[in-house]
């Protein structure tokens, strides 16, 4: 039997990871098992903690609340910007994703509403505010 896996060990897993209400938000099978760290902050704490400890070829399925995951939904991270500050050419859809800067960084924000005169902007991660659920099974300790 193989030892478990510990920090700092690369690990490989392949997983499928879903909503509350069953929907797959993402998965690693049809492709490569993800590979990463554990302990060095790759993947979210939760998904983390639950492959620490598993054996080559074990599998469990493990809920992460939001908490260990991507945090709670944040409202300060809604704003809202005028029409005019977008494209001429572009027609704002809910939803739609765009990059923003603040001078520093790039990041993805998503139109959550879009007005007359302004569209609301969400910086949130999409899964913010969800708990997740991971069917996980370690596939190889790389060392």
């Amino acid at each position: 039997m193989t030892e478990p896996a510990k920090r700092g060990q690369k690990v490989r897993v392949h997983y499928t990871g879903t909503l509350d209400d069953g929907s797959v938000f993402d998965s690693s099978h049809g492709g490569e098992p993800l590979e990463f760290t554990l302990g060095s902050g790759q993947v979210i704490p939760g998904f983390d903690e639950a492959v620490a400890d598993m054996r080559v070829g074990d599998s469990k399925s493990v809920t992460i609340p939001a908490d260990q995951a991507y945090g709670p939904h944040r409202d300060e991270l809604r704003l809202a910007i005028g029409r005019d500050q977008l494209p001429d050419e572009m027609v704002p859809q809910v939803g739609q994703t765009l990059q923003m800067s603040d001078g520093r960084q790039t990041f993805p924000v998503t139109i959550h509403e879009v007005r007359d005169d302004q569209v609301i902007l969400d910086a949130n991660h999409p899964l913010a505010g969800k708990d997740l659920t991971f069917d996980l099974t370690l596939v190889d300790i790389v060392e």
